[in-house]
């Protein structure tokens, strides 16, 4: 896995990147109680906002880390937007893309120096 300063994370499976958000970004989030997801198909730029949450402190956006095209959207989290702060880093991510430059991951934390990050 590797982690973004946004609070991210991104696995590969599959030749393609699965992205959700951390653990320690759903605990600050509170109990969320809306994901609106992107369109698959949509072709996406890094920063570009992707993924809308809402929890009952505040709405985020999640945005691409990097450029591509989303492929596969989580659809059991807008049924079951809970998930989110049950599995966020396992059964609640939010979609897979295909990654245009895949260079752009080279930027990204690993699993220790997130740990760091955000202590």
């Amino acid at each position: 896995m590797k982690f973004t300063e946004e609070h991210e994370w991104l696995r590969e499976e599959d030749g393609e990147m699965v992205v959700g958000i951390t653990i320690h970004a759903a605990e600050q989030m509170g109990d969320v109680v809306f994901v609106e997801l992107p369109d698959v198909g949509t072709m996406v730029s890094r920063d570009d906002e992707v993924v809308v949450i809402e929890s009952v402190k505040a709405a985020s956006d999640i945005l691409a880390p990097v450029d591509g095209e989303i492929t596969e959207v989580n659809e059991a989290l807008t049924d079951n937007p809970a998930m989110v702060n049950d599995d966020p880093q396992g059964e609640a991510w939010f979609f897979r893309m295909t990654v245009s430059d895949p260079s752009q991951m080279d930027e990204f934390m690993d699993e220790a120096g997130y740990k760091k990050f955000i202590s």
